[in-house]
């Protein structure tokens, strides 16, 4: 069966080679397989679509407009048959979502003979240390404020609003690739209004990752349809995809400020709700540091750093530290016997007890930070998220700023550490705004007017 499918993989076209490359792929789960239906995507950024059916008029429609197609395949069934059957429908490359058995994927990578493969795995499956074009995962949390059963808004172990967000894991795994996928779907039975569309695109880009955009039933339906308000959605959500693409460079910026958290990506870093989840919606910037790639440059220009798995330093790894606080730094460890929890199975947030221990370090960390600016300190701003990033030569910065309430947040202040004293606002519909630079007692700082669902503040010497 394998030298079949090699013998018709040597078939696929050349035009393969004219498509937009992995790490331009802007990804969508396309729920239609008409050739009509890909007009909804004239003038928007999505170029890659994930294909459950493809028949082979509508794979041929996509790619005479340029598009890459990806079909999907799930473990069910005889695995190279459904490799042949979607290859000799002429899609650019396949999907592998779900859970393989050991070595499948490495039999489908290289019977593809070149046509390119992308795995969504579980989290604690993902190939941090491989080389892969896309590293991606089907697995996420929903962001948003989280509710009470009663209504209220939940507060989380900061005292603060609690925001349900894939930030924390999406900087973590980031250390190991460039191109970073996260793939889950809207929860079922959920009606998901189009704001909650607008933040989950963010949520994942302010991180330099992509959110494979997908569509709940309710909405896919009215959209075919070209009902008038879904289609006013989908043009936002286009245009918030456009905002992030149309600024490559953002993606290639690196997370800046003065608190470094060590952590092993492997581990607790691949849970949301842990600690940079926790430092991430108290607002103050945080450089993920994994563990693995721990260096007297990975903690420079670092005050304080957070070693959240003492136990599993090398010897060498515990040398950078100590170096780092023979220079002046400050060096938090994890309670006494306190392991950074490994996710196993579908579980991708902390457990309750290790919720608990957790807190021990969170207590330390924000003692310790206090009311000090590590970068950025951010006023007014409960319903928010950020992320403050600084390109290699550090004569710019930018801080993307994401609103996860359904109303504009007025009124908010920014102050920064630094030389900057050039600040623009730029935001999804294309303004960009000069803002006025002002002294503060740490360094400078700028106000915004108004942030809708996200904007982002660019600041240069």
């Amino acid at each position: 069966m394998q030298l079949r499918l090699l013998a018709l993989l040597g078939l696929v076209p050349v035009w393969c080679a004219a498509l937009p490359g992995p790490a331009d792929w802007v990804p969508m789960r396309w729920p239609w397989n008409q050739a009509q239906s890909l007009e909804l995507l004239t003038g928007t950024p999505v170029n890659c679509l994930l294909l459950k059916s493809y028949p082979e008029n509508f794979v041929s429609a996509a790619t005479g407009r340029g598009l890459v197609t990806l079909a999907v395949l799930t473990p069910s069934g005889d695995l190279l048959a459904a490799a042949r059957r979607a290859l000799a429908a002429k899609v650019t490359g396949l999907v592998l979502e779900g859970e393989f058995p050991e070595g499948a994927a490495a039999s489908v990578r290289e019977a593809a003979g070149g046509a390119p493969v992308v795995e969504l795995t579980a989290r604690n499956r993902l190939a941090l240390g491989a080389k892969t074009a896309v590293l991606g995962t089907y697995q996420g949390v929903w962001p948003g404020i989280s509710i009470d059963e009663n209504g209220a808004k939940k507060s989380g172990p900061t005292a603060s609003v609690w925001i349900d967000t894939n930030t924390g894991f999406l900087r973590a795994v980031r250390a190991w690739n460039d191109t970073v996928w996260i793939a889950n779907e809207p929860p079922a039975r959920m009606a998901v209004t189009g704001s909650r569309y607008l933040q989950v695109i963010a949520d994942a880009a302010i991180s330099g990752a992509r959110w494979v955009l997908a569509f709940e039933d309710d909405f896919a339906g009215r959209l075919a349809k070209h009902d008038a308000a879904a289609l006013s959605d989908w043009k936002r959500m286009a245009a918030l995809l456009g905002y992030f693409e149309g600024h490559p460079e953002w993606r290639h910026m690196q997370e800046s400020g003065k608190l470094a958290v060590v952590q092993d990506p492997a581990k607790g870093g691949l849970l949301s709700g842990g600690i940079l989840d926790m430092i991430a919606v108290k607002h103050t910037p945080v450089r993920p540091v994994a563990r693995q790639h721990l260096t007297p440059e990975a903690l420079a220009g670092a005050s304080m750093a957070v070693n959240v798995d003492a136990e599993g330093m090398t010897a060498e790894q515990k040398d950078v530290l100590r170096a780092f606080t023979r220079g002046g730094g400050t060096l938090l460890t994890g309670p006494p016997g306190w392991k950074d929890p490994t996710p196993a199975g579908d579980r991708i947030t902390l457990e309750k007890a290790e919720l608990e221990r957790l807190n021990d370090i969170w207590h330390d960390v924000n003692s310790m930070v206090g009311r000090r600016n590590m970068g950025v300190r951010l006023f007014n701003v409960s319903s928010m998220l950020s992320n403050y990033l600084e390109s290699a030569d550090g004569k710019s910065a930018v801080l993307h700023l994401v609103n996860y309430s359904d109303y504009p947040v007025e009124n908010v202040a920014v102050h920064y550490l630094g030389s900057f004293r050039h600040a623009t606002l730029i935001t999804p519909d294309g303004a960009e705004k000069k803002l006025e630079v002002y002294e503060t007692d740490e360094g400078l700082g700028v106000d915004l007017d108004k942030v809708s669902v996200c904007a982002t503040v660019r600041l240069e010497q």
